[in-house]
């Protein structure tokens, strides 16, 4: 295997380390700077940003003749954005969640989530629905920012403004900091591609798993970065403007250019896109719990994308083992899920004592 491969898998992660510090300090100052919340600015700058990478391979995939892989785009990465990213920032340090995301944004989420999962019964995205998925989200962004400016100068008390860098090298240090993700991510997948195919990884396999998640590492990067500077509203914002932007933009814009007929295969439209639907479910009942994402509860989502990569593979490649896979997650992880969930909306319900730890 050509060493140039090793090289530029090194080269694709520094430049995804880079290019998160560069997005969330430029981000911050920008929320400073302007009287925004780092929240809104995850949910917008950032999210809509660091979603390029599924923009562009949506967009390719639909003019080269493959709109089907736009939506199994969209689904996947929403599903890897919540599960897989959120998981491990919360596994690193413990979310504390915004109560705006819980009673705005994860709403706006689950809603954009069952659009989607209506718009495809008949097997397509129109024109008619990718018009009003834009709208949507043109609607969605300028009351985020509407509402945040509100909240903030009432909030915020008549005092000098704070320190900050000037706005043009804010601005300076977003840009470079999305250039470097998208390049760091496009040479990482490429070079983790040709190690998969030099290995002897089958294709299917090398799609849904390295590809799928390649296109969220831009995501991947600002929010782990986030995170350990303790900007989390801006990790979790990341994720969930991310999400809205992949279903509401991308399937929106993709549905137009595709004049109107945007293929949802039957396999996505029957099990990814309710996984999707479930996963953005699921995000209320434990968020909305004193508005944090434990530990533990990072765990238990990294577990369940491996389990749900898991199914996929086995699937692709027809493997034996599917349905004694699948058996054990309807009869043993399923119900312990609901149990899981009703125990959570049961404390979430019971009056707080105290404020007690972060867990």
């Amino acid at each position: 295997m050509d060493a140039s491969v090793w090289l530029f898998l090194a080269l694709g992660l520094a430049l995804l380390a880079l290019g998160g510090e560069l997005l969330v300090r430029g981000s911050s100052s920008l929320a400073r700077r302007f009287g925004v919340s780092p929240l809104v600015i995850g949910l917008t700058v950032v999210a809509f940003g660091t979603s390029a990478p599924e923009l562009v391979v949506s967009a390719l995939a639909t003019l080269e003749g493959k709109p089907e892989l736009a939506v199994g785009n969209v689904v996947g990465s929403n599903v890897f954005n919540v599960l897989f990213i959120l998981g491990l920032c919360a596994l690193l340090r413990p979310l504390v969640v915004a109560r705006q995301i819980v009673r705005r944004e994860v709403p706006w989420m689950i809603a954009a989530s069952l659009a989607l999962w209506f718009f495809g019964l008949d097997g397509r995205l129109g024109l008619g629905e990718g018009l009003l998925s834009c709208g949507a989200l043109a609607w969605f962004t300028l009351d985020s920012i509407r509402a945040s400016r509100r909240e903030q100068a009432v909030s915020t008390p008549a005092a000098g403004p704070a320190r900050t860098a000037h706005p043009l090298a804010a601005v300076g240090q977003v840009a470079l900091g999305l250039g470097l993700l998208v390049l760091g991510a496009r040479w990482l997948v490429d070079s983790a591609i040709a190690i998969a195919t030099g290995l002897g990884l089958d294709e299917t396999v090398i799609a849904l798993t390295i590809v799928a998640a390649g296109t969220s590492l831009p995501e991947v990067a600002t929010s782990l970065v986030a995170t350990l500077r303790g900007e989390r509203d801006i990790a979790v914002g990341n994720v969930i403007g991310s999400n809205l932007f992949n279903i509401l933009g991308i399937a929106g814009l993709t549905a137009l250019v595709a004049g109107g007929d945007l293929p949802v295969a039957p396999a996505i439209e029957n099990f990814d896109v309710p996984v999707m639907v479930a996963v953005a479910v699921a995000c209320l009942p434990i968020l909305g719990r004193k508005h944090l994402l434990a530990r533990w509860e990072g765990a238990v989502f990294l577990a369940y994308y491996a389990a749900y990569t898991a199914y996929l593979v086995l699937d692709a490649q027809g493997h034996a083992a599917l349905p004694r896979f699948g058996a054990v997650m309807l009869e043993f992880v399923l119900p312990l899920t609901v149990l899981t969930f009703g125990v959570l909306i049961v404390r979430a319900r019971r009056p707080e004592r105290g404020e007690g730890g972060t867990g």
